[in-house]
């Protein structure tokens, strides 16, 4: 009887794996989940942190051109309309985009800011054919008309694209000379944006 009453008082299975369960405790298993996240952390920083951006470039020269405009007064069938006028200011620059990494770069926006004092007025970059009218509607322009930047362009590993831009801003000159700050912004496929300050001053024609 002695016997039988030993073997019905060993726990089975079962029961040891609970009380193995039981003294786990939570402190442990946050501790493992901590140690697992930080080499998880360290690993992205690791891979992405520490590499370079592919896109990288310049701001050769700017230029930033005065123009006053007084619209005909007449609409698409010639009707009078109230005539309106505005200042303008034409912002030229050449840049210069490299492509430091081992894929084509698609660059897909272009765009100038301006910073005043009620905040940031953003321009897009004239097109190519829009770059060129510009040069054909004032012909007295004192801005080297250089290659057009294509907003669509595409730089392979190692290339570096040298070429110009235009942006049109509803300022007045006094307003500009009075800027913040001004920079270039360049939008690529798949990749962070890239924004260029200039570090030549500013050609401006009075």
């Amino acid at each position: 009887m002695s016997l039988l009453r030993q073997n019905d008082e060993r726990p089975d299975d079962a029961a040891l794996g609970e009380e193995l369960t039981k003294g786990t405790s939570p402190i442990v298993v946050a501790s493992i989940v901590a140690v697992v996240l930080v080499c998880i952390a360290v690993f992205l920083y690791m891979f992405y942190g520490e590499k370079p951006p592919a896109a990288t470039g310049q701001v050769v020269a700017v230029w930033a051109v005065p123009h006053h405009t007084q619209t005909a007064g007449l609409d698409a069938a010639g009707a009078r309309i109230p005539s309106e006028t505005f200042d303008q200011m034409l912002v030229f620059a050449e840049v210069k985009l490299h492509n430091q990494g081992k894929g084509p770069l698609f660059l897909n926006g272009v765009t100038g800011n301006v910073t005043l004092a009620d905040g940031i007025h953003t321009s897009y970059a004239a097109s190519q054919s829009g770059y060129n009218d510009v040069f054909l509607a004032y012909p007295d322009l004192k801005v080297p008309h250089g290659a057009p930047l294509h907003s669509d362009a595409t730089i392979q590993p190692g290339q570096t694209l040298d070429a110009s831009i235009v942006c049109s801003f509803r300022m007045t000159p006094q307003e500009w000379k009075a800027r913040k700050d001004v920079n270039f912004g360049f939008g690529f496929q798949y990749q962070p944006p890239l924004k260029l300050t200039p570090q030549p001053a500013v050609i401006t024609d009075r």
